[in-house]
């Protein structure tokens, strides 16, 4: 391309540039004024670019407490649609700049989303409440945003007064936390932000696990239960006392001994308490589950198998270990919050030196030991409630096990069971004697170590094992 006349090429690049700006302003001074620019100054009587705007980022699995608090605050209200070319960004100074006529009213997009065990609700994607508060104009930009590959829920307030405005956002957070689909309700949280698998959540039917069938050793679950459920039930006295109430516990021991089957227990005994677990990925989502558990206490919320980030930096702060950023997160929460960590790991010589470093920050730990001769008798007698093994039976299968674990005996016993069918007939103690022999040889030695094994939590995406088909008791 000539240069015209004796214009250098940084004085045509200037001149270029100068014109082109002009083009742009004579456009945007010629252009009809925009749908929601229109909208939004008849609504604050004002030109709306001069109204501050507060802007507010939730996890989108929270996207659903932000419509419901939405529809709690402003009832009489129907909120308009937001149709937009696709990759565009949706804020307020893009709805009222619209440089490019993007932006038009139109039909609700809506999204449904899990709020309980298989219950749904559909939520607004992009959409904006032109309403009152208080006598007060206000607006509210509620929105989808795609971030780094991963949604978040986007909340933009627009109020002439910002002291009222600043009272929606407060007002919002209330009755996000107070009409949460979470409050109450067991979940696990899948994936990581920080990673290609986007974050989720995912609701389960609260497990029912009678103290009973949880077999440990003598008292320890009693210990278990005071520590993280007789503590709430005492919050009143401790609060009056001055004493704290957050509080953390370690479960250790070899895989499949009944740590999550312990657990699993303490989740179904009050229905009344949030649950949040979090294993692999999603460890790196603590502090977030932390902010939520805060809110909506009680809260108990469970990390599985800390030991497999004791040394992992890929999402710790400054690179540190993100199982110091755990411990920290455990000891940023305030002290009267009704919340419990439980902690669970197969490797207690991993976690020790960090726990030693970061010393309060769980206050007992528990093993979880391999079940002794009358633990193992209680496991097959447990599991065997419906057949008709005799109680020496019983007792010799437990005297020739040492060493086992609670998927084994629940094994040997479904074993004992299968082989007498093929007999045609039902099973007897030698049909159990003979399936725990055929566990304990050397054949059969990647069988038992693969019994010992715990499961991934959950085993389903969309379910929770239930206490008769968990391999431990």
């Amino acid at each position: 391309m000539a240069i015209p006349g004796n214009l250098s090429t940084e004085q045509f690049a200037t001149a270029f540039t100068e014109f082109m700006e002009q083009m742009t302003m004579a456009a945007r001074e010629t252009a009809a004024p925009g749908v929601y620019l229109e909208l939004l100054s008849a609504h604050f009587g004002r030109d709306p670019l001069s109204v501050d705007t507060v802007s507010h980022t939730f996890p989108w699995w929270r996207h659903a407490d932000v419509d419901i608090a939405l529809t709690t605050l402003f009832p009489e209200t129907t909120p308009t649609g937001v149709r937009y070319a696709q990759g565009s960004e949706v804020s307020f100074s893009e709805l009222l700049t619209d440089r490019y006529q993007q932006f038009e009213t139109g039909a609700l997009a809506y999204e449904t989303m899990p709020v309980g065990h298989e219950r749904r609700r559909r939520v607004i994607v992009n959409g904006l409440w032109v309403a009152r508060y208080k006598e007060h104009a206000v607006a509210v930009l509620q929105t989808k945003n795609q971030n780094f590959g991963y949604a978040q829920s986007q909340l933009e307030i627009m109020c002439a007064d910002e002291s009222i405005g600043d009272e929606l956002s407060q007002e919002i957070r209330r009755c996000m936390d107070l009409h949460s689909t979470l409050r109450g309700e067991y979940v696990t949280l899948a994936g990581s932000t920080l990673q290609d698998e986007a974050l989720s959540v995912r609701f389960h039917d609260r497990p029912s696990i009678r103290p009973e069938d949880v077999i440990l050793p003598s008292g320890t679950l009693a210990r278990i239960r005071r520590h993280v459920l007789g503590l709430s039930e005492m919050k009143t006295q401790l609060r009056d006392a001055g004493q704290h109430l957050k509080r953390g516990i370690l479960l250790y021991g070899p895989p499949g001994t009944g740590k999550t089957h312990t657990v699993r227990h303490l989740i179904g005994e009050n229905a009344a308490t949030t649950v949040i677990v979090l294993t692999g990925p999603a460890l790196g989502n603590i502090s977030m589950a932390a902010e939520t558990a805060r809110a909506l206490q009680p809260s108990l919320v469970v990390l599985e198998d800390c030991d497999l980030v004791a040394e992992d930096r890929d999402f710790g702060d400054a690179g540190r270990p993100l199982l110091f950023e755990i411990l920290d997160t455990l000891d940023g929460l305030s002290e009267d919050a009704d919340v419990a960590f439980v902690l669970t790991t197969n490797r207690a010589d991993v976690l020790e030196p960090a726990l030693a470093q970061r010393p309060g920050r769980v206050d007992l730990a528990m093993e979880i030991p391999l079940p002794d001769h009358d633990g193992r008798l209680k496991l097959f007698t447990l599991y065997s409630q419906e057949l008709t093994f005799s109680p020496q039976g019983l007792r010799d299968a437990a005297g020739s096990t040492e060493g086992i674990t609670a998927s084994f005996a629940k094994e040997a016993i479904r074993r004992a069971v299968v082989n007498a069918a093929a007999a045609g007939r039902q099973a007897r103690d030698e049909d159990l004697l003979t399936a725990v022999a055929e566990l304990m040889s050397d054949q059969e030695l990647l069988t038992a170590k693969l019994l010992a094994s715990e499961p991934e939590w959950p085993v389903e995406p969309d379910e929770v094992l239930e206490a008769e088909d968990h391999p431990e008791p």
